[in-house]
């Protein structure tokens, strides 16, 4: 039996792969911008790996223009505290070690269950890090993740960047020669 998170990777693999069957779920509730966002992924999709055991990410998207790791993580309330688990800051603290050493922008896709429209929000974890080229601009655009006083992160789906609006950003330009 799979785990309970298996559920939205896959949806969120198959969303970022641009699965004209998943966006066209996806889309029944959203909006004429986040629809318009959903579908971009038809154009330009990515190729999504799901990294195999526990390595601190759950997918790798992959594009000729954008790059990212992503934790993916679901919940019925909108707040994730990351102090109810040790792993969790530790699995944070993880992945953004080894993304600033490759320069990749680590990205936390928070999956609010039972919402109607889009339910994925995007994050990215405060760091000092001078990410280079495009990942840079990537990381200042992205909504980083509140830090408690006693330094845990939390989630606020509320003030992540919606998915759609991700895939729009990220589709922009193809940065082509005229």
């Amino acid at each position: 039996m799979s785990a309970p998170g298996d559920v939205y990777e896959r949806e969120l693999k198959a969303l970022l792969s641009g699965d004209e069957k998943a966006i066209s779920k996806m889309v029944k509730t959203c909006n004429s911008m986040e629809t318009a966002g959903y579908n971009s992924m038809l154009l330009n999709p990515y190729m999504v790996i799901r990294a195999a055991g526990s390595l601190g990410v759950d997918l790798v998207a992959l594009r000729w223009d954008f790059s990212f790791p992503i934790e993916v993580k679901s919940s019925s309330d909108d707040v994730l505290h990351f102090s109810k688990s040790q792993r969790l800051s530790e699995q944070a603290d993880k992945m953004l070690d080894d993304c600033c050493r490759a320069h990749l922008v680590p990205l936390y896709a928070f999956r609010l269950k039972g919402y109607r429209g889009d339910p994925w929000r995007v994050f990215t974890i405060p760091s000092d890090h001078v990410f280079k080229g495009r990942s840079g601009v990537l990381y200042r655009r992205v909504p980083k993740l509140d830090t408690s006083s006693s330094g845990n992160y939390i989630m606020r789906w509320s003030e992540g960047m919606k998915l759609s609006d991700l895939m729009i950003y990220t589709g922009m330009t193809d940065y082509s020669a005229d």
